[in-house]
């Protein structure tokens, strides 16, 4: 199969597996990559140091293209974007932030730059900023989706930009990338879907969990983080939902996550303070989510955690191994594919009866 992306990234499929903080490991990344896919290193909780490892480690794995991930809005986040520079990992993927400085890096080493947006606004500033493609994240998807749903958005944006449009959110299976490639899109990204597969490190527990849930067992809310996200409707989520920020809990997680990621903790905080209250009490509630999403991702405990869970949890019902996933996806797709093409067919013979 080949589509701007495949030929963009030089990968075999257009099919990415979403940067999920603690999910996507080099095990996994170097899984996807093998399968022909691109994978994205997520490195949003790793300081520095850890994350120079991780590269290492992907790329004793696998000698196949793979990308790694920056969040832009964590504080201190720019140090964490100089080592993927660095190391010169062949793509790196930004959000909620300004990437003109790192397409200008990453485009002096031959390197590609994709950002991942949720709006209309933020495309368009990608592209001129000088992204090489955007993955567009609608409503559907596990955690920071946008506002609009991806049957929506994906098309929108596919029309307003000219660089190639990576899907994300709603998708699982080839039906949903032969739908994606329709809208207009040239791939397609998922975190839910991967996040099932037996070489994803996410508990089993919670594996089965997911397996359980319909398309209804999700919340979408900006009170675990700070912003919009969707997670699994659970115990851990819930109670998050209705607390309220308690600034000793979030004074007390923000100096654990600073010694963790190895960052100045008072450099960061005075940022956020010059930031305004907004700011501030959403960073708060990024602080205090810190433990929960390390709890639900990688304890499997949803009553303390959370698990950030897309609304394709409702069609997933097994655990493949990636390299199973990837061969049902492409098959899929070619099979919706013809289904679609035979449904569209005119019948040339009653077409010409008719016109005679």
């Amino acid at each position: 199969m080949k589509t701007r992306i495949t030929e963009l990234f030089d990968i075999e499929a257009p099919i990415v597996l979403s940067g999920m903080s603690w999910i996507s490991t080099p095990e996994l990344v170097a899984a996807v990559a093998e399968a022909g896919g691109l994978g994205i290193l997520a490195t949003g909780v790793c300081h520095p140091r850890q994350s120079r490892e991780y590269i290492k480690e992907t790329r004793e794995r696998t000698d196949k293209p793979f990308a790694a991930n920056v969040t832009l809005y964590f504080p201190e986040s720019k140090h964490n974007a100089k080592v993927l520079i660095d190391e010169q990992v062949p793509v790196l993927n930004y959000s909620l932030g300004k990437g003109d400085w790192i397409a200008e890096a990453v485009h002096a080493y031959g390197g590609k730059v994709v950002a991942t947006v949720t709006t209309t606004k933020h495309a368009l500033a990608a592209q001129r900023d000088g992204a090489d493609a955007i993955i567009v994240t609608g409503h559907e998807a596990a955690a920071h989706g946008g506002d609009v749903s991806s049957l929506v958005l994906v098309p929108r944006l596919a029309d307003l930009v000219d660089i190639p449009v990576v899907a994300a959110g709603g998708f699982a299976d080839g039906r949903g990338l032969a739908a994606a490639l329709a809208l207009g899109a040239d791939g397609i990204a998922m975190g839910t879907r991967f996040m099932s597969c037996k070489e994803s490190p996410v508990p089993e527990n919670q594996k089965a969990n997911a397996k359980k849930m319909d398309i209804h067992d999700t919340v979408y809310t900006n009170r675990v983080d700070g912003l919009p996200a969707r997670f699994m409707r659970a115990a851990g989520a819930l109670r998050m939902m209705k607390s309220q920020v308690n600034p000793l809990t979030a004074l007390i997680s923000s100096r654990r996550i600073a010694k963790m990621m190895e960052m100045s903790w008072a450099k960061s905080f005075a940022g956020i303070m010059l930031a305004g209250p907004a700011k501030a009490t959403q960073m708060a509630r990024m602080a205090i989510a810190f433990e929960a999403f390390e709890a639900g991702m990688m304890q499997g405990d949803n009553e303390r955690g959370v698990l950030p869970l897309g609304q394709v949890t409702g069609l997933i019902d097994d655990h493949p191994t990636v390299a199973e996933l990837f061969e049902r996806l492409l098959t899929g797709a070619q099979e919706a594919s013809a289904r679609t093409t035979a449904s569209l067919a005119t019948d040339q013979g009653s077409e010409s009866g008719t016109q005679t």
